[in-house]
């Protein structure tokens, strides 16, 4: 994608200073059953217009109107069940096969090189030889042709069907709070991209460990996210292990007592069963990541209460969780021994399998542990760490730490106390019903006051998507967007801490972020981002107005429902009528009307000559495009304002 910047980009530095400063608060006027908006002085329309800006992406053209059709209570249950046909948007994503692809059908269809060159070497399409790489260009081609044959396709094709999806969904989704709170939980549950061994693992987690759970039970959510492949890896857990020699019930180190014996007696096929117990002890060890951050950031949060100790007690109680083992991917060291011992054998003996999930009895800290103040007597197995997760999903501090980050997120960055205290309290209740918990947070004042509204900064996705949908836009080309999100600081699915983007607008609010923000609003208004259709003049069907004034006044209300449009106005305004961009806007006169048709209008088109029609023709195609250049400029300049970064 190339954004082309004009000579008209100037007026960007006129418009950083304006954007710079703080916006008032606005004022609302008044009455509600459940949701006690009006209590809080707001209209029904002004509380449908802060439903829309929190629990989607941005509101869509008539979209207020709609929830007020619906009602706003029925309408949020709709968006809480998250189960309205979407049939349209099955229809934009039919194509993106790998939505549904296991894990395992990702790792056969989509190999890494490495994987490609084993596979080509295994089938004596290469060799040893070859290896060495005499002839890198020959070689390469060889692994080509060779994937080719096998129908292997490159992985990026993996990220960008699924950043693909992503957009989509985030636009044209009619289940949208499903869609912000996926985003929300992801954040939440971080894994990323960037670290490549799990990468691949990053989809089928977001389907399988994110999506079902988002208005569900959080304990089930926690349970699923511990579970998955890319949670394994990306924070260290599947290699986790305890001090336990075998799954044979303690008898490992009689088993390497008696073959050391027989090495000393001469028979040196002992040697095999000491090499496999010197590996496997050299493979042990305890990772404390998963059981750090399952705490501090997934749970009790950093002040929930826990000490080190209980980490070290955390992580003994979670060894041995790691993945089952797919041909040639991850878990494959275990594949020698589930062919040795058969799975129904090793079911048997402790071993748990989930899907892609596999409890292995012989990585267990099979001893007593201790957390936060509950023993684990060391016999339980698998069942330990479930009941870990539990207790740790229902405590306490837990309640209040996820409350709290959902009240930033909906409500505002620092949210009131008497709020988080009583989301806190309804979480508890209904043993982390996130949906019961939701609700509670719509109940309360705290949700509808005027402190409340307008409050958050849109992140760069958010802007993007908004964005999108004020201008009901088609996109063609959703990479674009993905793209341009990461250009402006925030490159979904591949920041590396397990903390997730902070969702505070100090975070992506600086001088240098706001012209970043300016440049997407003229390039997306004025049509030079590829893929992406926008008519300015169907926003307003298909009124011209009369004037650069008239259109920033007609598109405010358009793009900003229900707020005061004033003080955008006034802000604005002097970036219009300053001289010296309106030679830039190469605006010609507003103020002279169309000629009226006359009745015998087709009789006069007949005797015009060729030449006049030519000439008319000419004049009212520049007419129109710098009727397109002045709505270009006014929404550019909208999408790029202080109030457009709100929601």
């Amino acid at each position: 994608m190339r954004m082309r910047r004009h000579a008209r980009y100037g007026l960007l530095s006129v418009i950083s200073i304006l954007l710079l400063s703080a916006l008032p608060a606005t004022q609302f006027n008044k009455p509600s059953q459940r949701f006690p908006y009006k209590e809080e002085g707001l209209t029904d329309r002004q509380a449908a217009a802060h439903l829309l800006n929190r629990f989607t992406y941005g509101p869509k053209p008539g979209e207020i109107d709609e929830v007020l059709s619906v009602g706003l209570e029925k309408w949020v249950d709709q968006q809480l069940n998250g189960n309205i046909q979407d049939q349209a948007l099955a229809d934009r994503l039919r194509d993106y096969d790998v939505l549904s692809m296991s894990n395992a059908e990702i790792n056969r269809n989509f190999p890494r090189p490495l994987q490609v060159a084993r596979l080509a070497k295994a089938e004596g399409i290469i060799t040893d030889d070859s290896l060495q790489v005499k002839d890198e260009k020959k070689y390469r081609q060889v692994l080509s042709d060779y994937s080719a044959s096998k129908k292997f396709r490159p992985q990026a094709e993996v990220f960008r069907q699924f950043f693909n999806a992503k957009v989509m969904r985030a636009l044209y989704s009619k289940n949208q709070l499903h869609e912000v709170l996926t985003e929300f939980w992801f954040n939440h549950f971080n894994v990323s991209i960037s670290k490549r061994p799990c990468a691949l693992f990053v989809p089928a987690y977001e389907r399988d460990a994110i999506r079902p759970f988002v208005t569900g039970k959080f304990s089930d959510m926690l349970l699923a996210t511990a579970k998955s492949p890319a949670m394994l890896i990306y924070l260290d857990n599947f290699s986790s292990t305890g001090d336990n020699d075998g799954f044979d019930d303690g008898r490992g180190a009689r088993r390497l007592e008696l073959a050391q014996n027989r090495l000393k007696k001469g028979d040196t096929s002992a040697n095999k069963i000491i090499r496999q117990f010197q590996q496997a002890r050299k493979n042990k060890g305890l990772n404390e990541n998963y059981a750090r951050e399952v705490m501090e950031l997934h749970t009790l949060g950093v002040d929930g209460g826990y000490t080190q100790q209980d980490v070290t007690e955390a992580a003994r109680v979670l060894t041995g969780w790691t993945l089952y083992p797919m041909e040639d991917g991850p878990g494959s060291v275990f594949l020698r021994l589930f062919e040795r011992f058969g799975e129904e054998n090793l079911m048997k003996r402790g071993f748990v399998r989930d899907g892609d999930f596999l409890f292995a009895m012989s990585r267990h800290d099979d001893r007593s542990k201790t957390v936060l103040g509950k023993t684990f007597s060391g016999n339980g197995g698998y069942q330990e760490g479930v009941d870990l997760l539990q207790m740790l999903a229902s405590h306490p501090s837990t309640a209040k730490f996820i409350s709290r980050k959902l009240a930033i997120r909906f409500v505002q960055d620092d949210p009131p106390a008497s709020l988080v205290d009583k989301m806190a309290k309804t979480f508890l209740e209904t043993n982390g019903n996130i949906r019961e918990v939701l609700l509670t947070m719509l109940q309360s004042r705290e949700f509808w006051s005027p402190r409340a509204i307008r409050s958050k900064t849109k992140s760069p996705f958010e802007l993007v998507v908004s964005a999108v949908r004020a201008l009901d836009a088609e996109v063609e080309a959703p990479f674009q967007l993905f793209t341009i999100t990461g250009w402006m600081g925030q490159k979904l699915y591949h920041y590396a801490a397990p903390t997730g983007f902070p969702d505070q607008a100090a975070y992506w609010i600086n001088s240098g972020a706001l012209l970043n923000r300016m440049n997407f609003g003229m390039s997306i208004a004025s049509q030079q981002i590829r893929g992406i259709k926008v008519n300015l003049l169907e926003l307003n069907q298909q009124h011209e107005p009369e004037s650069a004034e008239d259109a920033l006044m007609t598109y405010c209300r358009i793009l900003l429902p229900e707020r005061d449009p004033a003080p955008t106005i006034r802000r604005l305004t002097p970036v219009l009528t300053d001289p010296s961009i309106q030679g830039r806007l190469q605006m010609a006169p507003m103020n002279t009307k169309k000629a009226q048709a006359k009745p015998d209008e087709d009789d006069v088109v007949e005797i015009l000559s060729e030449q006049e029609m030519a000439r008319q023709k000419k004049l009212q195609e520049r007419a129109e495009r710098q009727t397109q250049l002045m709505l270009a400029q006014v929404v550019g300049i909208l999408l790029g304002s202080p109030e457009f970064q709100r929601r």
